[in-house]
């Protein structure tokens, strides 16, 4: 694709795309959602099964995306996929929900965790500071930071590739280094310790417990059988966001180097190193600390994983190993993490705006590069969104409805390769997807199998999500009407 300016320049070597894959994946979601996760199965198996799960499923995924990938090396990624396999409609309603909510709310969310942790080290930064109210709206000096924070990084994506690159390259092996030092230490840490034997001396007992708003406990519910599956498609929520956004490197396709083997090599082992980091994390918090304990306590060793105070599992284990220092040394490591992979965000994000608009889909402005060869105008487009979310304080919400509309594309994305094979056999396929058809059709059935789980358990999630990606058929074709004239 070539904008009348100039066009895309390929920069990005396989080291830049696994970079890219990690970066984007690790933010602030591993040294939180385990809680959560732990309320729901209420057992250190079924915890470290539920990140397995992820973990198998989502390397299946980038598997058999590869395949499309190798096959379709065009800026856009997902969305040109969807569009080939399917018609323009499906790939624009991805890409619809990608920029309101998705990929935007993905940035608001990660651009306020690291202002929230910034606040640890400079109170003044805190969200509690409240620096002027309009309509009754409270805009806080953490807010403002993340909004600081989209904008530092929307300018230094608007410069080039190369000033992307050498970001994220560098966020990425700093917050590796950083993540892999606290599990070694940890697992030092924890030697001597009885929590490991103690977790699991009754690893097969399963329980979901139901807390209310105040975080006081509700219920507590023994499961088991089919009820346990279930409850882990439940906790997997929090593990699969937590490793979402492997895919973004498919959007900047159009800027690799020899993509046809690149992008599936960085696919697989991003996302394997990724999900690696992620069991490993868990074991050491359950090295750390007790899977159970209650709200009520006044210690991190009685709140247990379950109830770390505000879900910060990694602030509770890391306390376990520096102590005192650990709010700060923990608020230094997420502030890396967060903004590293808010970089991997906005640099591949608006790659996928600008293949929608070079195809009539998007404001034709947003379908050109700018003069250091990136497409400046959706760079400036998708900040100033993920801006006004990170104002609007939804974006969490708007995350969690979308939980659901993710797993459908993905699921349209996986079974897009069939049709792919059906439509096109005599394509160029230079990789073709591991295990097909066997693992790309597990893929969809277990995915299918986690809807169905979050239609049934968790209908707050699912709705409201479908409604988004609904709400694009109307501006679909507006957009073509405009497009025609």
């Amino acid at each position: 694709m070539q904008s009348t300016e100039t066009s895309f320049k390929k920069q990005l070597t396989l080291f830049d795309s696994i970079a890219i894959v990690v970066g984007s994946m690790i933010g602030s979601g591993i040294f939180i959602v385990s809680a959560d996760i732990a309320r729901v199965v209420g057992s250190p198996f079924y915890l470290l099964l539920t990140w397995f799960i992820t973990g198998i499923l989502t390397i299946i995924a980038a598997l058999s995306y590869g395949e499309l990938a190798a096959m379709m090396p065009k800026a856009g990624g997902q969305y040109v996929y969807l569009k080939e396999a399917y018609n323009s409609l499906v790939g624009f309603l991805y890409g619809w929900t990608l920029f309101l909510v998705i990929q935007t709310g993905t940035i608001a969310a990660v651009a306020v965790a690291f202002a929230k942790f910034s606040g640890v080290l400079v109170p003044a930064l805190s969200e509690k500071n409240i620096l002027f109210e309009v309509e009754g709206l409270k805009i806080s000096a953490a807010q403002i930071l993340a909004i600081a924070s989209i904008l530092v990084l929307t300018i230094i994506n608007y410069r080039g590739i190369k000033n992307g690159r050498i970001m994220q390259v560098g966020f990425t092996v700093t917050k590796i280094i950083a993540l892999g030092g606290l599990i070694i230490l940890g697992f030092i840490a924890a030697s001597g310790q009885s929590f490991w034997h103690a977790n699991f001396s009754d690893m097969w007992s399963a329980s979901t417990t139901v807390i209310n708003k105040e975080n006081a406990v509700v219920s507590i519910h023994q499961i088991g059988g089919i009820a346990i599956f279930a409850a882990i498609g439940v906790a997997m929520v929090g593990s699969v966001f937590s490793s979402d956004a492997w895919n973004n490197v498919t959007f900047i396709a159009g800027e690799i180097k020899n993509p046809k083997r690149n992008i599936p090599l960085s696919l697989f082992w991003g996302v394997l190193l990724v999900t690696v980091f992620y069991i490993l994390a868990n074991i050491a918090y359950l090295s750390l600390l007790p899977l159970k304990g209650s709200p009520d306590s006044i210690n991190i060793l009685g709140r247990g994983i379950q109830f770390a105070a505000s879900d910060r599992v990694g602030v509770a284990a890391v306390f376990r190993i520096f102590g005192d220092s650990a709010a700060i040394v923990m608020a230094v490591l997420i502030m890396i993490s967060t903004f590293g992979c808010n970089n991997g965000l906005i640099l591949s994000g608006a790659r996928v705006y600008y293949a929608m608009a070079y195809d009539g889909l998007f404001f034709k402005e947003v379908a050109k590069l700018n003069k250091f060869a990136v497409p400046g105008v959706a760079l400036i487009f998708q900040g100033i969104w993920a801006s006004a979310l990170c104002l609007s304080g939804r974006y969490n919400d708007l995350l969690d409805y979308v939980v659901f509309a993710v797993l459908i594309f993905y699921i349209l994305t996986i079974a897009g390769l069939f049709i792919l094979r059906v439509k096109r056999p005599d394509a160029d396929r230079p990789y073709r997807a591991f295990g097909y058809p066997v693992l790309p059709a597990l893929y969809i059935v277990l995915a299918l199998a986690l809807c169905i789980d979050l239609l049934i358990y968790k209908p707050n999630y699912t709705w409201p999500g479908m409604i988004i990606v609904l709400l694009g058929i109307p501006v679909y074709f507006i957009m073509k009407q405009f497009s025609r004239k």
